[in-house]
């Protein structure tokens, strides 16, 4: 599904995803079962992120007879902004198990709420890649917009951010940035708070991972 309102958003409504994102809302579900449940829509996501990837012909010889196939036409490198993009990366791996792991880690200041570096870590060859950019929450769109910029910095063109919430005001933002870049994510929320917490959201996804506060 499309928003009218953005162009390059894509809301991924399948209805095992949904379900599972409704666990994830509740604030019963504990730590282990948020990491259970999230691990599993990020897996699922991935058929539609990869919908229109590109891919090249290649012979395969079956017990039968030659003929042929396809593979992807390039490596495949997520990058989580730390931390709680980790959260996504192992069910993203079921799928794709030689996709690389760059990390951008990130923190956003309590009065400017913009983003801050703090560790940056990519693989080689990156632009010849197509890069997945991950992270659970797109609140105010800062931490998101600051990623894309770094990756851009390595000449990387083919690049996707996939979040599982996302908020309109950081929809906007990553658009207004990186109009060139498709975001997916599982729900488009109301709003954000006085805070730039997502409404209604789901608390904050690195805490409910990690069980942190």
């Amino acid at each position: 599904m499309t928003d009218q309102r953005f162009e390059t958003l894509h809301i991924i409504e399948h209805p095992l995803i949904q379900t599972k994102l409704t666990a994830l809302r509740d604030v019963r579900t504990d730590n282990y079962l948020f990491r259970t449940l999230l691990n599993q829509i990020a897996s699922l996501m991935v058929y539609e992120v990869f919908r229109n990837t590109e891919t090249v012909k290649i012979e395969v010889t079956t017990p039968l007879e030659t003929t042929t196939g396809v593979k992807l036409a390039k490596e495949i490198t997520l990058i989580p902004i730390l931390r709680a993009g980790l959260g996504m990366i192992a069910g993203i791996q079921n799928l794709i198990p030689r996709a690389r792991v760059g990390h951008i880690g990130l923190y956003r200041d309590k009065n400017t709420l913009e983003p801050v570096e703090y560790y940056t870590k990519f693989p080689p060859n990156l632009a010849a890649t197509k890069v997945i950019l991950i992270d659970p929450m797109l609140a105010t769109g800062g931490s998101a917009t600051a990623a894309l910029h770094f990756i851009k910095k390595r000449s990387v063109t083919d690049i996707s951010f996939v979040c599982l919430v996302a908020a309109p005001e950081g929809v906007a933002r990553i658009i207004a940035d990186h109009p060139d870049v498709p975001i997916f994510t599982a729900a488009l929320d109301r709003e954000l708070n006085e805070h730039a917490y997502i409404l209604p959201g789901l608390g904050d996804a690195g805490d409910r991972i990690y069980r942190t506060e």
